[in-house]
């Protein structure tokens, strides 16, 4: 077990609060193993009805997983342990996907990427005011993984593949416009949230309904139709083509966005999600992942943006490949390839 988790029961609820508050509860291994184990313990205990998931303290909920150790991997070992990352998390994503009692995950703060992945499997996901949502990945040369393609491809109106190729940030009303929350509160009214799914925890879906607060209107509701038209195509090369030759100021920001990002992980991000949402088992979306995940980590962009982004904070990556154009099918068919025999992703 870990300090960095705090894991504990009150009467007939499980609690799982991440306790990284200067990484802002970014998922190491041992986190994802001590999660990964409680959950299994608690599957099993009939005196256990429900899950609260949540961070002790500081600006949470959670950053994403441990990228420099991801990184550390790309340059040192091969991605041996980066791949051992991988793996073991997205078979925490799926044991929470599959999970036979509810969880409820309080997204009170930055979530991104990691924290995505563990926040969207649970029943019930509650916004606040505080609430910072993203999979910025495509910023250093990563994709949208810990189950973002079987999330992302089945939001409406193409805000998926808007979310997986600009990084935007969401704030909680917009989450919840966008169904990626179930709730919304106001934080004030967290604690006695949680107190009342303590009293009450076969009635979880009552208790958040009654406390909903009101939140603010959703301010992307207002782009939905830009998002829609300008992100409709699996190609790339058409998104650009669609906001360079809208002359807004909110098509020049988005292109410009997106002349930031890894032509590979973009164009990755988009088959990405279209393959996953032709998928009917969240365990196959998965296995693609970790197939992506097992070559992106080793790929030139992945150690260069995050050396410029996050190491160095130059934000000066050189891709490669350095254009849309030179990102070829034959590439993305060897990144989406099946592993060899006995390498490829299994759940618990």
């Amino acid at each position: 077990m870990t300090d960095d988790i705090l894991i504990h029961t009150h009467g007939r609820v499980g609690h799982i609060s991440l306790n990284r508050p200067k990484a802002l509860h970014a998922l190491t291994l041992d986190m994802c193993h001590a999660m990964s184990a409680a959950l299994a313990k608690w599957a099993d205990d009939d005196a256990i009805e429900a899950v609260i998931l949540d961070h002790a303290e500081g600006r949470g909920f959670c950053a994403g997983g441990d990228i420099n150790l991801l990184r550390e991997s790309a340059l040192n070992d091969g991605g041996t342990s980066g791949r051992n990352f991988f793996h073991d998390e997205y078979q925490l994503n799926h044991q929470m996907m599959t999970y036979g009692k509810p969880i409820v995950a309080f997204m009170d703060g930055v979530t991104m990427g990691g924290g995505v992945g563990i926040a969207l499997p649970c029943k019930y996901r509650v916004a606040t005011e505080n609430t910072r949502f993203a999979m910025p990945e495509t910023g250093i040369g990563l994709f949208p993984d810990v189950g973002g393609g079987w999330h992302l491809s089945r939001l409406g109106g193409r805000l998926g593949q808007f979310l997986a190729l600009t990084g935007a940030r969401l704030d909680g009303a917009e989450c919840l416009w966008a169904g990626l929350a179930t709730h919304y509160l106001p934080s004030e009214m967290i604690a006695e949230a949680k107190a009342r799914i303590l009293d009450k925890p076969g009635r979880i879906a009552g208790v958040l309904s009654e406390m909903v607060g009101s939140p603010p209107k959703a301010r992307i509701e207002e782009n939905a139709d830009k998002i829609a038209r300008h992100f409709a195509s699996d190609d790339y090369e058409d998104v650009l083509a669609s906001l360079e030759a809208a002359d807004t100021d909110w098509a020049r920001k988005e292109r410009d966005t997106l002349g930031t990002k890894s032509p590979q992980t973009c164009k990755v991000a988009l088959r990405q999600l279209k393959e996953s949402a032709d998928l009917t088992d969240f365990a196959d979306n998965m296995r693609m992942e970790y197939r992506i995940a097992s070559r992106v980590l080793v790929r030139p962009d992945f150690a260069e943006g995050v050396r410029a982004v996050i190491v160095d904070k130059t934000n000066d990556p050189k891709w490669n490949p350095p254009t849309p154009e030179e990102v070829s099918e034959e590439l993305l068919d060897s990144i989406f390839a099946p592993l060899p025999d006995g390498e490829e992703w299994t759940p618990l």
